[in-house]
């Protein structure tokens, strides 16, 4: 990982003289090692392959809304992660434009100012992934938040992948129940399918999709082919997330389910990333061969976020 700059905050953090700095006097320090004929004073020659490291670093000129406009990341890839220096924040790249990079702000744009010194990272948008998830709360970045501690058991991968082909795939062969006898009966779920709960509000939407999470528990029991579940709350209250967290633990679901959160306090960019990084984890039961069933509650909150970052972005929506 590409963290030479980072490194440097965290040594001063460890001895208790970051705070000895302001931002902008930490900004000059940072430039004044970039701009050093001899840089191998500040970094290991191996660190060099990089090229010249004035690519990678770039100042912010703009912050709106979670969007940061950096220029001077001649070096930036789309979908890669930057961290900002000074205030300890992470983003990442989603459009590339001919004199700057925008940047998804995933943590306070309020701790983000002009001038501030940028940095690449060299890593894709990851996301942790494995059997350690299950039974875990996180959100879109993969941190825990139900207070249990760090993960154990798991894996990074990338947030977004090449889908296989359509030669590649099964076709639907396998039914997955719901535990409502109505709608096994009449329009039966197969497994690799993908179904669209449409309702007005408090019509039931979220109640069948849970319940079929809690019906997968019986299934589990009685046969070795688990179906795990992936529950990923986008732009919802956190007393409603509480609720589903509440019934899973209840019936026990949470041993062969993982939740990930966006609440609607959070920012648009955790919210836009939330399906995302769901499939992820999804697909880390799949590619082992074994089943999963993910469900968005809801997307038209992701629709929201999107059109709200590609405002911003002026990017044209559809």
């Amino acid at each position: 990982m590409f963290n030479i700059f980072k490194n440097l905050v965290d040594i001063l953090r460890e001895k208790d003289e970051l705070e000895l700095f302001t931002p902008e006097e930490l900004n000059e320090l940072i430039e004044d090692i970039i701009n050093d004929d001899d840089i191998t004073k500040y970094i290991n020659i191996e660190d060099l392959k990089y090229g010249d490291l004035k690519n990678y670093t770039g100042r912010v000129i703009s912050v709106m809304d979670g969007i940061v406009r950096v220029n001077g990341l001649d070096f930036a890839k789309s979908g890669e992660m930057v961290e900002f220096l000074t205030s300890n924040n992470k983003g990442v790249v989603i459009n590339l434009e001919k004199d700057n990079v925008c940047i998804l702000l995933f943590g306070d744009s309020n701790n983000v100012k002009e001038n501030d010194l940028v940095a690449c990272t060299g890593d894709i948008l990851q996301i942790p992934v494995g059997f350690g998830l299950l039974g875990r709360v996180i959100n879109p970045l993969g941190t825990p938040i139900d207070g249990l501690g760090p993960l154990e058991d798991f894996e990074y991968d990338v947030i977004e992948q090449k889908a296989p082909g359509i030669i590649d795939r099964r076709s639907v062969h396998e039914s997955l129940e719901t535990g409502i006898k109505v709608i096994d009966a009449l329009i039966p779920i197969g497994r690799g399918q993908r179904e669209l709960i449409i309702g007005d509000r408090l019509t039931g939407k979220t109640t069948i999709a849970i319940d079929t999470i809690l019906h997968q528990k019986y299934y589990n029991d009685q046969y070795d082919d688990k179906v795990y579940c992936i529950y990923v709350s986008i732009g919802q209250r956190s007393n409603n997330v509480m609720e589903v967290y509440q019934k899973l633990k209840e019936y026990n679901a949470l041993e062969y389910s993982t939740m990930i959160v966006a609440s609607s306090a959070d920012s648009a960019a955790l919210q836009f990333i939330a399906p995302y990084a769901g499939t992820s984890i999804a697909e880390f039961f799949r590619d082992r061969g074994l089943h999963s069933l993910i469900i968005y509650d809801d997307l038209s909150k992701h629709a929201i976020s999107y059109r709200q970052i590609s405002l911003i972005i002026t990017k044209t929506t559809w």
